[in-house]
């Protein structure tokens, strides 16, 4: 009897590991471009330029972006405009971070830092967000939403990978979203003299 108790708690947590692994989406490599690969869910499809004019109204198009069936989540990479010629992790965070916080009427971060992904390192937030309703456009409520994005300091630009979905779906998707994050491979692209 004493044997079966000490067994049984370890057969319940691989049990429920192998459940929650199960119940994630699996996960295809995709190429981005000749410098960035990613993993995304499968049966995921890329945005048309409708997608990005709608929920991406930007003056750059981006690389690339990937969306649900539903059209409910999203990922996507693109170039910033902004350049950090020396690399400065700590200034750029901060600038990004405000930049972010200024873009919604809420923000309540559930992580934030620099961390390395495939031996690079790539600033990252992850955020709840509400943006409220706007009255004179007919919309009474506020979006609420899930994000995680991270930027990548490179020579001459600045990349972007976003993950976004509706804040209810927040509990299904966020082990996705970090394992997502966590695949990205961009080769360094060297500079011409």
């Amino acid at each position: 009897m004493q044997k079966i108790k000490s067994v049984l708690p370890k057969w319940f947590f691989l049990l429920s590991l192998i459940l929650l692994a199960a119940d994630r989406p699996k996960l295809v490599k995709v190429k981005i471009n000749d410098e960035v690969t990613v993993s995304i869910p499968q049966g995921w499809n890329p945005m048309d330029g409708l997608d990005f004019t709608q929920r991406y109204p930007s003056v750059r198009a981006p690389l690339a972006g990937y969306t649900n069936l539903d059209r409910t989540i999203d990922f996507s990479v693109n170039v910033s405009a902004t350049q950090w010629p020396d690399k400065d992790l700590a200034l750029a965070q901060k600038f990004f971070k405000a930049s972010l916080m200024s873009m919604f009427d809420r923000v309540e971060m559930i992580n934030e830092g620099v961390q390395e992904v495939n031996k690079k390192k790539y600033i990252f937030f992850e955020f709840d967000s509400r943006v409220n309703g706007a009255r004179q456009e007919g919309l009474q409520d506020p979006v609420l939403r899930y994000t995680y994005i991270q930027y990548l300091l490179e020579p001459g630009k600045t990349l972007v990978f976003s993950f976004n979905c509706l804040r209810r779906d927040k509990q299904e998707w966020q082990e996705t979203a970090r394992l997502m994050m966590k695949s990205i491979k961009v080769k360094s692209v060297k500079q011409k003299a």
